[in-house]
């Protein structure tokens, strides 16, 4: 995938507040990006700007008008802000609309919070281009553009809808470190990092962690903390204590969780890693298809019905694409007869730029 990604920061004190995650798709970003220096290091504000408080309360203003719907929203965000509190003395709650809250979020078209107006407030630029902008502390707001195609699931490009799928849990969780402090990380394994997308990881990572304990300090989440570890929980329930007593265990530099196992690829599933541009075609089965069933291409999941001149071709029983940005992901082919599947095959395509 090509994605160009810019901190912005603005000119006056107050405008030095706000930070962006821009997303575009450029082919000649992809190569300026992995030039950058790949020193591990969170980034603070320079003003170390922070909250007072751990228990913070957030409400949506808004809710996103394409695909996904307000409970799948809710759930994104809430999912985005449990990876937060699950390595930090940070809890989140969400308020009604009417109440007030420490976190504002919204989705928003190209002109809003008087964009034109104001230099604080940035303008979105509709459909792929800048995803969201965030506000550091004590502002607390997260603003999503509301032209996206949001969705729960990764990020990837929908030959059938003709847009990027953008996954909501991944772009919030990077603008809530934005809001708890966080500025770019150095680290490219990091979900604060300003290429974070391309990896589309959804874990807080140690460096994060690091650069909470040094904003806020290494603190533990229960007054029982001290006690249970001299009873000998940091060993016997190393999990327990590295969530709620990091201080106490002197876990202060170690990541509290194991990174989640990689989802499995489908079965019979090749991987090919090709230059830009070249075509690949890939077969399935033309013996079975002809003789037993039905045969059904597939993209990351939806089926393709179409070909599109120059990117995808659908021949019966085989397909060509062209590598490219676009037509990164996987492909798979399904044998069906009536509802019974005869055999299947996935072809995994990354593009080498």
């Amino acid at each position: 995938m090509f994605f160009r990604m810019l901190l912005v920061f603005a000119l006056s004190k107050e405008e030095a507040h706000t930070t962006m995650l821009v997303i575009g798709i450029r082919k000649e970003a992809r190569s300026q990006v992995l030039h950058l220096s790949r020193n591990k290091r969170y980034t603070l504000t320079p003003e170390q700007l922070k909250w007072d408080k751990f228990k913070l309360t957030y409400k949506l203003l808004s809710f996103p008008t394409n695909l996904i719907n307000a409970s799948d929203t809710r759930r994104g965000i809430a999912r985005a802000f449990g990876l937060w509190s699950d390595v930090s003395p940070f809890s989140f709650r969400e308020v009604p609309a009417d109440e007030e809250a420490d976190i504002k979020i919204g989705f928003y078209p190209v002109n809003h919070t008087d964009c034109w107006q104001s230099y604080l407030h940035h303008c979105f630029d509709g459909i792929t281009g800048e995803l969201a902008h965030a506000f550091f502390p004590p502002t607390g707001e997260v603003h999503f553009d509301d032209h996206e195609y949001w969705i729960l699931g990764d990020m990837r490009f929908s030959w059938k809808k003709g847009v990027w799928l953008t996954d909501i849990v991944h772009v919030a969780t990077h603008e809530i470190g934005h809001v708890l402090g966080l500025m770019h990380s150095m680290d490219p394994k990091a979900i604060m990092h300003l290429n974070a997308t391309l990896t589309g990881r959804k874990q807080v990572t140690q460096d994060e962690v690091w650069g909470l304990h040094r904003l806020y300090g290494c603190l533990d989440r229960l007054f029982i903390c001290p006690s249970w570890a001299r009873k000998g929980y940091c060993n016997s329930k190393r999990r327990l204590m590295q969530r709620h007593c990091p201080s106490s265990c002197d876990f202060c530099y170690e990541f509290p969780f194991p990174t989640a196992a990689p989802t499995p690829t489908p079965p019979r599933t090749k991987h090919k890693l090709v230059t830009e541009g070249k075509k690949l075609t890939f077969r399935c089965g033309k013996k079975i298809a002809s003789k037993r069933g039905n045969i059904y291409w597939y993209k990351d999941g939806e089926l393709l019905e179409h070909s599109h001149p120059n990117y995808i071709s659908l021949k019966d029983d085989h397909i060509t694409i062209v590598a490219n940005a676009i037509n990164e992901g996987t492909y798979t082919c399904i044998v069906k007869k009536r509802d019974k599947v005869l055999t299947n095959y996935s072809w995994r395509v990354r593009v080498r730029f």
